[in-house]
């Protein structure tokens, strides 16, 4: 049995939150989509997640896109989200990243101007339209999940902050809405560490208070996520900006607002009358870096008002790698690796 793999990265970022885009030394994983290869990897071959997001060749804060073959013959390719907490099956700044990813490496040809093309990821086919100018990709906008609200303006008590109100949000995930000026918070890049103990125990709280399920996709697993929302600024006629920080795991705050983040803030704002079909919402980082989403319909279903969007933004690629996993070192976890390693 070999004893030393090598597996190969193009690591990216979006408004900061890096992504791990595995684009080779993985085999072909069983399933007749990506979400039923998704469901393989979690149930069987969890394995590749923890190698890749732990020490010694990860942290928690990034996040792993594996490259897979589609399904759907729209796409020109498939790919299955991993983090910290498991494996979401949408994410808007893992699929800017991605999308930037599979253009860098030539998997989509670059074309000057605006060019589009599809990519599948565990919730489904998702669009990708693409802004480049003399060989760079300026831009990347996709769709987001529709968005819609759960929850709105409910209280629950949290040790150590008394009565906390906030919404639930569904964008791809289960997101709680929670004004920052509430708690005192400015979303300024001192607050951070103080802004992961908050979620952190307002999301415990929701957990032990409240479960939730997708209207049509059922159990998507406990409340994951923290979306803080700062005041909202109109800067013009449709368009409107917010300071946002984003919780998805004891300890972090995603460096960029999120997409999915952003694709809450749009359902709540809608919910509550301040935007229409058109308008956009800036959403501004703890680091100043941003995402732009725009709502661009809704419809009504499963007795919820769902907001369509695209959320728009910019990917980089910040390193080229091979990454040898000896299965020798004791730092490294190789059971259940050898069925899905190709080398």
């Amino acid at each position: 049995m070999k004893k030393e793999l090598t597996v190969q990265l193009m690591d990216t970022h979006a408004g900061g939150d890096v992504s791990r885009i595995v684009t080779g030394g993985i085999g072909t994983l069983p399933g007749g989509s990506v979400r039923a290869q998704m469901e393989y990897l979690r149930d069987h071959a969890d394995g590749l997640r923890k190698l890749l997001l732990e020490e010694p060749y990860g942290i928690p804060e990034m996040s792993v896109d594996l490259l897979v073959s589609p399904s759907d013959p729209q796409a020109a390719a498939g790919y299955i989200i991993m983090e910290v907490m498991g494996y979401p099956i949408y994410s808007g700044s893992n699929t800017i990243c991605t999308a930037t990813a599979v253009l860098e490496a030539g998997i989509v040809s670059k074309k000057e101007g605006r060019q589009s093309f599809f990519l599948e990821s565990p919730a489904g086919l998702v669009r990708i339209d693409a802004l480049v100018a003399k060989g760079v990709v300026e831009a990347i906008t996709c769709e987001g999940m529709p968005s819609y609200i759960d929850t709105y303006r409910a209280s629950v008590e949290v040790p150590s902050l008394g009565s906390v109100t906030f919404s639930v949000a569904y964008s791809g995930g289960f997101y709680a809405l929670v004004d920052a000026e509430s708690l005192g918070f400015d979303l300024v890049p001192n607050e951070e560490r103080k802004l992961a103990e908050a979620a952190y125990v307002i999301v415990e709280a929701i957990r032990a208070a409240q479960v939730f399920s997708h209207y049509s996709l059922g159990d998507v697993g406990p409340l994951p996520f923290l979306h803080f929302m700062g005041p909202v600024e109109q800067v013009a006629e449709g368009c409107f900006r917010s300071r946002s920080a984003t919780y998805v795991h004891p300890g972090v705050i995603c460096r960029s607002t999120t997409g999915t983040g952003t694709s809450a803030r749009l359902a709540l704002m809608h919910h509550e009358g301040l935007i229409r079909p058109g308008d956009k919402l800036e959403t501004v980082s703890l680091r100043e870096t941003c995402f732009v989403g725009q709502f661009t319909a809704a419809e009504q279903e499963g007795g919820y008002s769902l907001v369509k969007n695209t959320i728009t933004g910019k990917g980089y690629v910040i390193a080229r790698s091979d990454i040898v996993v000896n299965c020798d070192d004791p730092m490294v976890g190789c059971d259940g690796l050898y069925p899905i390693l190709s080398n």
